[in-house]
């Protein structure tokens, strides 16, 4: 697929999902939400050509121009105050960048705590010295997380986790869940619990599944 992400056309140059993903730095699914809710975003009209969507090189460099600027107007206001020494968790890490709770924390801080501790239930306990979570802070530039780490490359799998063994677990709770007309929410909990893995990774799974070929959206 690397080489279908981008193509001239009637001398245009146009990129498919696979392209505006790897010329924006956003996620896979990250592109499929803008363009699912291109009303909301400002996100350009494709056209379809040989079976996939397609959009122009310079519509995409426009909307990414302006939804990076309206990105970095959003930003939190970081509180400075602490000894930079000072070992933060998840929750007091989220204060200190603005968030309310500890699941907006950007990936690029959250993947990669200083510090990991084991609770004696088995959970897993991040922590962050200060200095790091300011770092990270200044280091925003609005642009939604790829959930890679800074300078990391390679190539784009078909989708999120496609290779991943799990993913048919969350295909099959989402799947079951739409059959009984059940809330979609709360599902990271019951996928985390039952593949024993932390909620956010559940969150992510879920996200990728119902990208997949043949999954309805709700």
């Amino acid at each position: 697929m690397g080489d279908m992400a981008r193509r001239v056309i009637g001398g245009r140059t146009a990129l498919d999902r696979a392209g505006v993903a790897a010329h924006t730095g956003a996620a896979y699914t990250t592109v499929t939400h803008w363009h699912r809710h291109r009303a909301r975003f400002g996100f350009p009209h494709g056209f379809a050509h040989d079976g996939r969507d397609w959009f122009w090189l310079d519509d995409i460099e426009a909307f990414h121009t302006t939804h990076l600027a309206a990105k970095r107007a959003e930003l939190t206001k970081v509180d400075r105050r602490g000894d930079p020494k000072d070992l933060l968790g998840s929750g007091a890490a989220a204060k200190v960048l603005g968030y309310g709770s500890y699941r907006n924390l950007p990936d690029s801080l959250y993947d990669h705590p200083d510090r990991v501790e084991t609770l004696p239930d088995g959970r897993i306990r991040r922590l962050w010295y200060r200095h790091t979570v300011w770092a990270v802070a200044d280091a925003r530039t609005g642009r939604q997380s790829t959930g890679r780490t800074p300078g990391t490359t390679g190539a784009r799998k078909p989708y999120p986790y496609a290779d991943d063994p799990r993913l048919q677990a969350a295909i099959t709770l989402l799947t079951e869940a739409d059959a009984a007309g059940q809330d979609r929410r709360g599902l990271g909990v019951t996928l985390a619990r039952q593949l024993a893995i932390t909620e956010r990774t559940a969150q992510r799974l879920l996200a990728a599944a119902a990208d997949t070929p043949g999954v309805s959206c709700e």
